[in-house]
This record gives structure tokens, sequence and C-alpha cells, in this order.
């Protein structure tokens, strides 16, 4: 028996639909990198991006455990000296809930070729409301 490789032309993309105020930011960001990288489906090829697209709906009504609002801090730099800024988790809430989203399962795919394109199929909205009901994504529990 030989071992099936994917092909580019037989890629299928189905759409999901995951609500971030259900379960931990961990357990969310390992689902949707689990989506987006396309490891749930029999036709997984390490080599080929054959992921899904996922919306993120509540993602302002984020859950962490523990105290992580007040201790998780969010880094960035300038590139100049003295430049290193730092948010905490409940201030980058509230000015970007979708950023806490998205680096988590930034964190969470393999570092090669295939991350941005696979980032650009995750769609992140901070409300119950988002712009893809014409693709009818399937909710994930």
């Amino acid at each position: 028996m030989k071992t099936y490789s994917q092909k580019a032309s037989e890629i299928k993309r189905d759409w999901y639909l995951v609500d971030a105020s259900t379960m931990p930011l961990g357990k969310i960001a390992v689902i949707i990198a689990d989506k987006l990288m396309g490891k749930s489906k029999v036709t997984y090829t390490p080599h080929i991006d054959n992921g899904d697209y996922v919306v993120v709906i509540n993602a302002k009504d984020v859950v962490v455990t523990g105290d992580k609002m007040v201790q998780k801090k969010y880094y960035r730099h300038s590139m100049y000296p003295g430049g290193l800024s730092e948010l905490k988790l409940e201030e980058v809430i509230e000015k970007d809930p979708a950023r806490v989203i998205r680096e988590a399962v930034k964190g969470m795919l393999p570092k090669n070729k295939l991350a941005a394109d696979r980032m650009k199929r995750l769609r992140v909205f901070a409300g119950p409301e988002h712009t893809h009901e014409a693709q009818n994504p399937k909710e994930i529990k």
C-alpha cells in the first residue's frame, strides 16, 4: 500500500465557527491551530497547506485561568534603545481583543513558510456578530 500525498488541486476548505467565551484561551488556540493546519483531516499532508478557515467570535470575552489577566504580559520593541513596551493581558483585550487570539494561535503553529498563509485564514471578531454567515461555518463546541 502506498502513502497518500495530497495535491494542491485536491484541497477542499471548510469554514468553522469558534466561540472564545466557552473555553480557556489555550484550549481554543489548540483547536484553531489544528483546523488551520488541517491535521484533523484524513488527507493531511505536512508540506501542503490543506487547512480550513476559522471564524472566532466573542474575542473580548476570552476566558483565562488563574491571575493571567494581570500577570500575563505582551511585549513589543520599537528597535530603538529603551524601546521595549509591555502591556498586561487585560489592557490588550481592552485595546485589541483579536490580538490575544492571533498571538496564541500563531504560537501553536509550526514556524515555517506555510504559517503566514494559515494565519490569513483566521478571522477574529470582538463581538458575537461576524461577516461570514454566507459561508455557513460549522460551529465547534
